[in-house]
């Protein structure tokens, strides 16, 4: 599994709410159609023939390729305003034409599970580095513990972001997340049972 950063500021205001609220990221890149079987020769193509030149395009096409074939299901993203981080468990890539509007340009998206916030003063300096890399989408360039996420993010993480953030979702979404989670166990794909057991225990662990 692989931690990614989106930086959100790439991306423009006001869409922190939505992604927290709504259980998702997007890449951004209105005007492209769907991107899903989409390698990164024909999104440099699609950038280009969208007017994307230069730098611009060869940015535009590394985050995109990375958004939408670099990023697996059951990797790890993290976004943060100015204050607090909050950590997701990411899904697959999908389009969603509704939002495919210069006004919008939300259509490139994943599902993400939101796990936990933190202060952003207790996340490490490289992993604080994902937030503001010169591109919308990053991947953490370090290798990661196997298990414990605060690890990842910071020594401290673990204690300063118990009982101190926002909360993200009710009691009733939680449910209705673990009885998913727990049905997953259950399942025949042994790749889903290890994930639902992992996302599980750090539940259970408060992580």
């Amino acid at each position: 599994m692989r931690l990614y950063g989106v930086n959100l500021e790439q991306l423009g205001s006001g869409l922190l709410k939505s992604f927290l609220e709504d259980n998702y990221i997007c890449a951004g890149y209105p005007g492209l159609g769907d991107l899903e079987k989409a390698g990164r020769v024909e999104i440099g193509d699609k950038l280009q023939a969208a007017g994307y030149q230069g730098r611009e395009l060869e940015e535009a096409r590394a985050s995109l390729d990375t958004f939408v074939n670099a990023m697996q299901d059951g990797d790890y993203v993290l976004i943060a305003d100015e204050e607090w981080g909050y950590l997701g468990d990411l899904g697959d890539y999908f389009y969603d034409d509704r939002h495919d509007g210069i006004e919008d340009g939300t259509a490139h998206r994943r599902g993400v599970t939101w796990l936990k916030s933190l202060p952003l003063a207790a996340v490490k300096p490289s992993v604080k580095a994902l937030l503001t890399a010169n591109r919308r989408i990053t991947a953490y360039p370090g290798v990661l513990p196997a298990a414990r996420i605060e690890l990842w993010l910071g020594e401290d993480a673990a204690d300063g972001a118990e009982g101190a953030g926002p909360s993200l979702v009710d009691e009733a979404t939680i449910a209705e997340a673990l009885a998913v989670l727990k049905a997953a166990l259950h399942s025949g794909d042994a790749e889903r049972q290890e994930r639902a057991a992992v996302a599980i225990l750090q539940y259970a662990k408060g992580i």
